[in-house]
């Protein structure tokens, strides 16, 4: 059965056809690393996971490809506060890591690359003195903007038209274009004072007072690139010039995805990207999570609260082209179904494993539960990832195991291998569940308590209570947990 998905650059469910028929180039436009990531953000990853999860089952070699966008103002202007660090890069660092302990902790698998924007400047240089010596990019005081009027299919992804378009970009860079509409693919200088004060919190203290982000030399001087131009000079350097699926936001079809079309097709006459994907926003109260709204809730928090099984139920309980609330009601709604799903798995898996499972008995309904499960699932996943689909259909081989074991007293062996088998298939390599045991909040918590014994054990040395913070030291090392002090501060190792 062939895979339909909802293509956005022509508005139309088709077909899927990579460009090799055995690959699949993926590339995920990624988070740009200013603070801790939310459920919106959650979403994408879990949906893109699924995705990857789903070709591979197909019989594809998936490709996949996620970047961290390490180059921001917003970045910049988050230097100095608490111990995020004292440089952008320092700052960045701080959530990558967060970052990928929250993508671990949601059984994620990983992407061949995750690259960054600091590692990729030569690329993004190169691109650009692509773009200008072809006549599509100019420079204007130090600073290169992308001609939009250049660009004859400008506009395709989202169908939006030149001459009706707002401006784009800062303020102070309109009097430096030629037309509003045209964006930075370099930027002179570093970050403007301007630009850290409107993303700065006036009720935050700050070690650093005017921090002006990490900036590079170029061919215009010296500078920052913009943030279009990454996604294409990374998805280039290590996808080509031409991939099956880009993955991202809604918010992002323009302008960031309209515009890496434009300057990787000019830059390389061929297409970019064949189908473009992207998920639908998580609400809260009807706006869109953000972190700039406060409306969110921490992928950390979630997971600590309910578990990454639940998270995952959650977040897969709505397809990724459909809107999702976020709510204390669809929150609960999505553990009860996952703990419907676990349990059932559990007792398909008890029934299989104890005395009165029989290789002489057979259940015509419990097998055709599994043959409509499988085939209600694939169509699901056929039909542009519906991942509501899918659970749905898992969730009715529970009922046919609970149905199985409650009305019979000796259990059919074979149907139930094939509902376990089922399960573990399906459910957990294809949605990414952990079936048979949670991951993620147990160790969250468990990290969580170790950093509270050690912030205690600080104050104690503070105080010049020495033996007192030793003996703590000893009770985490006696259950395993390594601790290491530097002058930055202890460190440590769950066993």
């Amino acid at each position: 059965m062939t895979l339909f998905v909802t293509n956005t650059l022509t508005g139309e469910r088709e077909p899927f056809e990579p460009g090799d028929p055995d690959s699949v180039l993926l590339y995920y436009c990624g988070l740009t690393v200013s603070d801790y990531a939310h459920l919106g953000h959650a979403r994408g990853w879990v949906h893109t996971d699924v995705m990857h999860r789903w070709l591979e089952h197909l019989g594809y070699d998936v490709h996949h490809v996620e970047n961290f966008t390490d180059v921001n103002e917003k970045i910049a202007a988050r230097v100095g506060e608490d111990d995020l660090g004292r440089s952008e890069a320092d700052v960045a660092r701080t959530f990558i890591a967060q970052v990928i302990r929250d993508m671990r902790d949601l059984n994620l698998k990983r992407a061949d690359v995750y690259p960054r924007v600091s590692e990729h400047v030569p690329d993004i240089i190169d691109l650009i003195e692509t773009l200008v010596e072809k006549g599509y990019a100019y420079e204007s005081n130090g600073s290169v903007y992308f001609d939009v009027t250049t660009f004859e299919d400008y506009g395709k992804l989202s169908n939006q038209k030149v001459e009706e378009m707002e401006a784009q970009g800062e303020s102070d860079e309109r009097g430096e274009k030629r037309h509003p509409g045209d964006f930075a693919l370099w930027k002179a200088d570093g970050v403007s004072e301007r630009s850290i004060e409107e993303h700065r919190d006036s009720d935050t203290e700050y070690s650093v007072s005017h921090p002006s982000g990490e900036t590079w030399e170029s061919p215009w001087g010296e500078g920052r690139p913009g943030w279009h131009i990454e996604c294409s000079a990374m998805s280039m350097k290590h996808l080509g010039e031409t991939i099956d699926i880009h993955v991202g936001g809604q918010d992002l079809v323009f302008p960031h995805h309209e515009n890496e079309v434009a300057q990787s097709e000019a830059a390389t006459g061929h297409q970019f990207a064949r189908y473009w994907l992207h998920v639908r926003l998580l609400e809260t109260d009807g706006e869109k999570m953000s972190s700039s709204l406060g409306n969110y809730s921490t992928v950390r928090g979630a997971i600590s609260e309910i578990g990454a099984n639940a998270v995952r139920m959650f977040l897969l309980s709505t397809s990724y082209a459909n809107r999702q609330t976020f709510s204390d009601e669809t929150v609960s709604e999505a553990e009860e179904r996952w703990d419907r799903l676990s349990d059932g798995f559990d007792r398909a898996v008890d029934s299989l494993d104890g005395p009165d499972a029989r290789t002489t008995v057979e259940d015509d309904e419990l097998r055709g539960a599994v043959d409509e499960t499988r085939e209600e699932f694939t169509d699901a996943m056929n039909d542009d990832f519906n991942t509501r689909r899918a659970l749905a259909a898992l969730l009715d081989l529970v009922t046919a195991v609970n149905r199985h074991a409650d009305d019979h007293e000796e259990y059919d062996y074979g149907g139930l291998k094939s509902a376990v088998e089922t399960f573990e298939e399906l459910g957990g390599d294809v949605l990414g569940f952990s079936l048979g045991g949670e991951t993620g909040g147990d160790v969250r918590l468990a990290e969580d308590l170790v950093e509270l014994v050690l912030e205690l054990r600080e104050s104690e040395r503070d105080a010049g209570n020495y033996e007192r913070a030793d003996a703590l030291r000893d009770d985490l090392q006696e259950l395993g947990v390594d601790v290491q002090d530097s002058d930055s501060g202890p460190s440590f190792k769950l066993p």
